[in-house]
């Protein structure tokens, strides 16, 4: 059997999971897209799979501490595409949106979406049904 004729169709993989809004389930949540990304073929040792940890963290950290809502979870996908991986994390609290926060001296915390910023080539934020999702792309070196 002969493949079809024209455009090859590109192969699409995703990763969809669930997690408590603890910071063991952000840490659970880093550590398993880690895990899939290598079963997808992209070694922990690169540069992919070390910014997508990255921003797997702080997309989990941002949900579980500005996103939460008692009994509510998080929600982790991750769409690799030939030219790009795209990490979502989506949590209960529409009201909360994201945003980068200017600079401080000797600031504590603030910082995790200036890494997402540096980091990813785009980011953003879509509005759900119940709640919202923060988005982030790497493209593949």
């Amino acid at each position: 059997m002969t493949a079809p004729s024209g455009h090859a169709q590109a192969l699409v993989r995703t990763f969809t999971q669930r997690f408590s809004s603890t910071r063991r389930g952000a840490r659970l949540a880093r550590q398993l897209a880690l895990v899939e990304l290598h079963d997808w073929g992209v070694p922990e040792s690169t540069p992919l799979s070390a910014d997508a940890g990255l921003l797997v963290a702080e997309l989990a950290s941002n949900a579980i501490t500005h996103g939460r809502v008692p009994g509510r979870d998080f929600e982790l996908r991750m769409t690799l595409l030939d030219g790009f991986l795209r990490v979502e994390v989506s949590d209960a609290r529409r009201d909360r949106r994201p945003a980068v926060q200017p600079h401080s001296y000797q600031a504590e915390s603030g910082y995790g979406l200036r890494i997402v910023d540096a980091v990813a080539t785009d980011w953003g934020v879509m509005d759900r049904l119940v709640g919202k999702t923060v988005w982030a792309e790497l493209g593949r070196r």
